[in-house]
């Protein structure tokens, strides 16, 4: 049965898309068949995949609105072992009208349960917001991810979401854990990197990833190609910081024998 994990938090930027894209590419090269939901009406985990959005014919807002089947709408990539469920411009307008449909934020979860036993692993691409769209994915997984840019502004919000976190284990989703907290964009040669990842393993000194995605051309290059970076650069510092993230959250939960010693690959400074 699968791990549903969400990639979340309400400001933008931040690296959301970049990890749904990366870190569920990095499991399917593992070996781990992976779904990667984009909950996002931007569409660029779509996008960001290989997928024409002109030539989406069904997305998640389908199975959210009009509850289409979920088998009809899940969509190969060119990943073996990656699957992906589309996003497109209609999940705007999705909040409004599932507003007083009945269980309207156990929508996601509904379909997510009919399909968890085809996969070893799904990731949502929340929006960046708080909303009911967020709430649904959230509401459907077991675990969050939050990532974390490594800027001044790196707490702000942070504590709101940690909150929204607590309100849904409470009402909504009691088995709803926080995988990690995972700092982004991170620049050794600047001070305040090092500032930031300081202050927040002091604040959430448990809860942070070992792994930090490194600031890197790479990455923001491949998905103007429509690739996750590993096909389009596997040696680049972008594609090892992910394949070091997928690796950590498989030993942490219990689903490799990678020795702590081999854990994470060292590499080079920004490129």
């Amino acid at each position: 049965m699968a791990k549903v994990i969400s990639i979340a938090n309400q400001k933008g930027g931040v690296g959301k898309t970049t990890t749904a894209i990366n870190l569920a590419c990095s499991l399917a090269v593992l070996d781990y068949k992976t779904l990667i939901i984009d909950c996002d009406p931007q569409a660029n985990a779509t996008t960001g995949n290989g997928l024409d959005l002109r030539n989406v014919q069904l997305s998640v807002y389908d199975c959210l609105v009009n509850n289409t089947d979920i088998n009809q709408v899940i969509l190969e990539t060119e990943t073996p072992n990656l699957s992906i469920l589309p996003s497109s411009l209609d999940l705007v307008g999705a909040e409004i009208e599932l507003i007083n449909h009945p269980n309207r934020e156990h929508r996601l979860a509904q379909h997510i349960n009919e399909i968890r036993d085809h996969y070893q692993f799904i990731i949502i691409d929340c929006s960046p917001s708080l909303g009911l769209i967020t709430l649904n994915a959230l509401t459907a997984s077991d675990s969050v991810i939050i990532p974390v840019q490594c800027e001044y502004f790196a707490l702000e919000g942070l504590g709101k979401l940690l909150n929204t976190i607590k309100i849904i284990q409470n009402k909504l989703n009691e088995k709803l854990n926080i995988e990690g907290i995972l700092m982004t964009m991170y620049d050794g040669r600047l001070r305040l990197s090092n500032q930031v990842v300081e202050e927040v393993k002091n604040h959430f000194d448990g809860s942070v990833f070992h792994t930090i995605i490194h600031r890197n051309t790479r990455l923001g290059e491949a998905p103007s190609l429509g690739k996750p970076v590993l096909l389009y650069d596997a040696e680049c510092t972008g594609a090892m910081n992910y394949l070091n993230l997928a690796k950590e959250i498989l030993q942490k939960n219990d689903l490799t024998n990678i020795k702590n010693n081999d854990k994470i690959i060292e590499t080079e400074e920004n490129e």
